[in-house]
């Protein structure tokens, strides 16, 4: 499998048999190149979320983390759900398990959980909604003013949404091993070299708080500075009139943005700022998956009625 050619074949096969077996190949905007190619829909996990829940597909293989395979089999429980590496987690949903999530209820029993997507379906089961970051200032502002929140597991993007929305909230301290690496050093090195491009920085990021506060003081669109998930990066940078990006996220957003974007140039901010997770899905264990149906991820009925309504709630408020 070791040559270009040998790589396109196998991708060629991979495309045969989501056809033979009927299924639906979802792949993050954090996954490897090839991943992307193949997959038939590429996207940021509210995006996936929603083309999980309508697919008429009977398989579902999700190119991404376990959590985003375990919301994939929430919403369709009736069908068939692969990840093609079980090992493939997150650092952020490791952050806080359902226990600590109880604890922390108890110590605020009136309280509203908002509950960052990256998390176990444990946790969602304990939560009243869940968000992903293209939607959470919306999730939080549907919630009645005198709620009181808590907010998990994502420190950055936390501070990041009760700045924008002025709520006061009680937020989990955990945090993205990737994104939290990325600093304002890295921020203010780039853009010394790229003065006039758009700075595109993902709510994760350990470089938002600090800009977010600065950027909160002047006009943003001034400044170049813009805080966007993923799939809100693809749409600036369709948009947009600059040709140059500065992109403060994980690195394999960069492929998408440039095959979108061929006639532009997107520079990362950190190119260390890469996840050992989503890189674990490679094209040979995406093939294994779909020939052996392997390995399903499949999530105790009791816990999923209870994390359903979280979930639905997140994809209804876009």
């Amino acid at each position: 499998m070791g040559t270009v050619v040998d790589k396109e074949q196998l991708m060629h096969e991979i495309r045969r048999l989501a056809r033979e077996r009927n299924a639906v190949i979802l792949a993050h905007n954090y996954q490897i190149s090839e991943i992307q190619e193949v997959a038939d829909y590429v996207g940021d996990s509210l995006g996936l979320s929603m083309e999980a829940a309508k697919t008429s597909a009977d398989v579902i293989v999700f190119c991404g983390v376990h959590f985003m395979a375990e919301t994939a089999s929430i919403l369709c429980p009736d069908k068939i759900v692969l990840i093609p590496d079980l090992e493939a987690g997150c650092s952020l949903a490791q952050s806080i398990n359902a226990e600590q999530l109880a604890e922390w209820k108890k110590r605020h029993p009136n309280a509203v959980v908002v509950s960052y997507v990256n998390t176990s379906a444990e946790v969602k089961a304990l939560s009243d909604y869940c968000c992903t970051s293209a939607n959470a200032v919306k999730v939080v502002k549907a919630i009645p003013d005198d709620k009181e929140i808590l907010f998990l597991p994502d420190l950055f993007l936390g501070t990041y949404v009760q700045k924008v929305t002025g709520r006061k909230m009680h937020i989990w301290p955990g945090e993205c091993h990737v994104h939290a690496g990325i600093r304002p050093s890295d921020v203010d090195k780039r853009t010394e070299e790229f003065p006039d491009a758009d700075l595109l920085i993902h709510p994760e990021c350990g470089c938002s708080s600090p800009f977010m506060y600065y950027a909160s003081d002047n006009d943003l669109k001034t400044q170049n500075i813009f805080f966007l998930s993923t799939e809100g990066m693809t749409r600036h940078a369709r948009n947009s009139a600059k040709n140059t990006f500065l992109v403060a996220t994980e690195v394999g957003m960069l492929h998408r943005l440039r095959k979108e974007n061929p006639e532009k140039r997107f520079i990362p901010v950190a190119e260390e700022a890469l996840c050992k997770y989503m890189k674990m899905i490679t094209v040979e264990k995406l093939y294994e998956s779909l020939r052996d149906l392997k390995y399903e991820v499949k999530v105790p009925d009791d816990i999923a009625n209870r994390a359903r309504l979280a979930i639905e709630r997140m994809i209804s408020i876009v």
